[in-house]
């Protein structure tokens, strides 16, 4: 687990309830240069365009800096979606149905209203941690990145049918 994992970092905790640390173009941004590489071809952007420092930084992925969520809890001067009166609000709903590494984010907003951010930032280390050799991996890591260990982590253990449908979606 990288140095930046151990410790809660807001800056990593999206206002929307998903893990930076556990975002495969975080992890290529931080890590893996070349995991960067490969999702900036994919998606048509360059590498300078796809870097990002966490969802709470001044350097973010061009899908985050026109989040729609972050703006509206700034704009509330909330700190996460689940203190909003209106939450679950349809854009978060939307936000939520539409990918598989999205499936927690109820269960993020209801921990993080419970336990506060910085403890719920301390179990998703562990829950997107390998059981190996603790290295955090992506919802999308289906072994470990570091040593292979299969599942990648207990979120791929409970949620391995829904990240298959939506790889296999990716590659028609």
């Amino acid at each position: 687990m990288s140095e930046s994992c151990l410790k809660p970092e807001k800056r990593l905790a999206a206002v929307c309830g998903l893990f930076c640390p556990a975002c495969s173009i975080y992890i290529g941004s931080q890590e893996d240069p070349e995991r960067l590489k490969i999702n900036a071809q994919r998606l048509g952007i360059t590498v300078e365009e796809a870097y990002c420092n966490g969802c709470r930084s001044d350097v973010r992925f061009p899908y985050c800096r026109s989040c729609k969520m972050e703006k509206c809890a700034a704009g509330k001067g909330l700190d996460f979606c689940g203190e909003c009166d209106e939450y679950p609000c349809a854009e978060i709903r939307e936000f939520q149905a539409a990918m598989p590494h999205r499936i927690e984010l109820w269960d993020s907003q209801r921990r993080i209203r419970e336990a506060g951010w910085e403890k719920w930032y301390e179990e998703k280390a562990q829950h997107y941690a390998c059981p190996e050799c603790a290295v955090i991996n992506s919802a999308y890591d289906r072994a470990c990145r570091a040593c292979g260990a299969v599942p990648a982590n207990a979120y791929v253990r409970e949620h391995q049918v829904e990240i298959s449908r939506m790889v296999e979606e990716l590659k028609r």
